[in-house]
């Protein structure tokens, strides 16, 4: 987790002037602190050095899109669980999927109302404080077999590896491995992790799934047919 990032700060990405105008005009309003990036690069480069606590990310840039923007910023760890809200003008299913498979937690369809906007963000912001207590009031550490998870630094070795998580594969790894043999339904994962107001479909849970086996392997966790997924204690 993120102690040194700035609170409420918004870093915004995104090639259009008026999109950075519009935006920052109504985050300012909102007491957000508003940092600009005209393309990924400058926002990579900007987000290691602001440490925003949330980044609008536009899919559509020049030099570096926002897609593979995600990537890189998910490989930096003190980037790792940043949250990250995607703006797109696309409605295609698989630019939504693309999104979360690179590491995004969210996105919101342009064009964007501020008042959407801004509830979307503070809903976000609300529960990734909950998350953390509620880490922070459980044990640190679960070991389960060849698996280790440190909850309060949010860290996971497998098999003596270092395998690094965004925030979003991380929550849904701890939960599963919270409570291991128990089926936890796919309404319940979705509620709590992405929470119930969330506008992204359940097909996100599947994206997260396949990540995470393709991350730690197909051991851990199982598909219980038409009801959700259960974390295996190997």
């Amino acid at each position: 987790m993120n102690l040194k990032e700035t609170q409420n700060s918004v870093l915004i990405v995104d090639d259009e002037e008026s999109i950075h105008e519009f935006l920052a005009y109504n985050l300012v309003k909102a007491d957000f602190t508003v940092y600009s990036a005209r393309n990924g690069v400058e926002g990579l480069k900007l987000a290691k050095e602001k440490l925003p606590s949330i980044i609008l990310l536009d899919i559509m840039m020049p030099e570096m899109d926002g897609i593979m923007t995600c990537i890189e910023m998910r490989k930096e760890p003190k980037l790792s669980s940043t949250l990250i809200l995607f703006l797109t003008a696309r409605s295609e299913d698989y630019s939504q999927i693309a999104g979360f498979e690179a590491g995004g937690d969210d996105y919101l369809k342009k064009p964007v109302s501020p008042r959407v906007l801004i509830a979307k963000l503070k809903s976000m912001l609300s529960r990734k404080n909950t998350a953390s207590m509620i880490i922070k009031q459980e044990a640190n550490v679960l070991l389960r077999g060849k698996l280790l998870i440190n909850r309060e630094k949010y860290v996971v070795i497998v098999n003596n590896k270092e395998v690094n998580l965004p925030r979003k594969e991380f929550e849904l790894l701890a939960m599963l491995a919270s409570k291991p043999d128990k089926v936890f339904t796919r309404d319940e994962i979705f509620n709590k992790i992405w929470g119930d107001n969330n506008s992204s479909g359940e097909r996100t849970i599947d994206v997260h799934i396949r990540k995470l086996r393709e991350k730690l392997g197909e051991d851990f966790i199982r598909t219980q047919k038409g009801v959700g997924y259960k974390f295996m204690d190997s």
